[in-house]
């Protein structure tokens, strides 16, 4: 297998994963410091879907770490179809959550004309772009898997 940027067991890895899980905190954050989001199938939605990433993404982060404290390589091909897979699942979903928190955003603020729940609006948009951000960062880790599993 090759070995370029962002391959599990390397720093560019780790720094991949835990900006994936810190963007998705900081989504999940802001998005339940509002009193109201509950009351919107979407932003639930993001809630479930960031919270699935946060997982999904400190469990690689820590694998990555371990990795690199013990000099292991983790370019198995089993395993880097696994990385595959749930990069792929958890991209898909992660876009699909930040596309659909945004258009109920853009619903409120513009549609309706100013926001009528206040400083709500700003955490609804604080947390979707750091949920696009989150997407970004798994976007970019799954076509590195992919990248990986096809030149192995």
């Amino acid at each position: 297998m090759k070995d370029f940027p962002g391959v599990p067991g390397t720093r560019t890895g780790l720094v991949l994963r835990i900006s994936q899980c810190v963007f998705a905190a900081g989504s999940i954050a802001s998005m339940a410091t509002s009193s109201n989001f509950f009351s919107v199938t979407s932003f639930c939605y993001l809630i479930a879907s960031m919270g699935l990433q946060v997982m999904w993404s400190f469990g690689l982060a820590f694998l990555d770490a371990y990795a690199l404290v013990k000099k292991k390589v983790l370019h198995n091909p089993v395993l880097v179809s696994l990385f595959v897979v749930g990069d792929w699942v958890t991209a898909t979903l992660s876009l699909a959550a930040a596309s659909a928190s945004a258009g109920i955003t853009v619903l409120y603020y513009s549609d309706f004309g100013d926001c009528e729940f206040g400083q709500e609006c700003q955490k609804y948009q604080i947390s979707v772009v750091l949920a696009f951000l989150s997407w970004i960062m798994i976007a970019t880790s799954s076509l590195i898997m992919f990248w990986l599993l096809a030149a192995g």
